[in-house]
């Protein structure tokens, strides 16, 4: 179910594998452009952005992948759960973003799906792939945090 954040934000779904497998270097908040089915079934919390990536096409943003389960109440006006959909930004923030997209390595995420101000919006995320060497060391790092939060509790008491 949706997570309430301090700035106005409902946290409905996050791609944490985002962050594991590439370098976020920077960030943008977007709306997708959505059926009220589809709406709705996102306030249910049935929507998912692991396997999904943002391209661009003709000067838009386009998401592929993003899986929002069709609405049990819907019938005719449910859509494709997998269905391409537009996202909306500002020409000159996708013109930034295709200049940064031609430099190799560099691929768009969808980091974030929430709500605010009840409207649906998105973060993405302009991120660089990681090595192998990488990603073990992100492991390592978070062992040892996970290490010392043990240790601190044990103290505690």
């Amino acid at each position: 179910m949706p997570e309430k954040h301090n700035d106005g934000r409902k946290i409905v779904a996050n791609n944490k594998k985002a962050y594991f497998d590439y370098f976020i270097e920077e960030k943008l908040e977007v709306g997708i452009e959505l059926a009220g089915t589809e709406v709705k079934s996102i306030r249910q919390g049935k929507v998912s952005v692991k396997e999904a990536y943002v391209s661009i096409h003709a000067g838009e943003l386009w998401i592929d992948g993003m899986n929002i389960t069709p609405y049990e109440k819907g019938n005719i006006f449910n859509k494709d759960p997998l269905r391409t959909r537009r996202l909306l930004a500002h020409k000159n923030e996708i013109l930034k973003l295709d200049q940064k997209l031609r430099v190799k390595g560099y691929t768009i995420l969808p980091l974030e799906v929430y709500f605010k101000g009840g409207r649906v919006k998105l973060e993405i995320g302009l991120g660089k792939g990681k090595k192998l060497y990488d990603k073990r060391d992100s492991i390592a790092k978070k062992d040892a945090v996970r290490e010392a939060e043990k240790d601190f509790k044990l103290k505690l008491r």
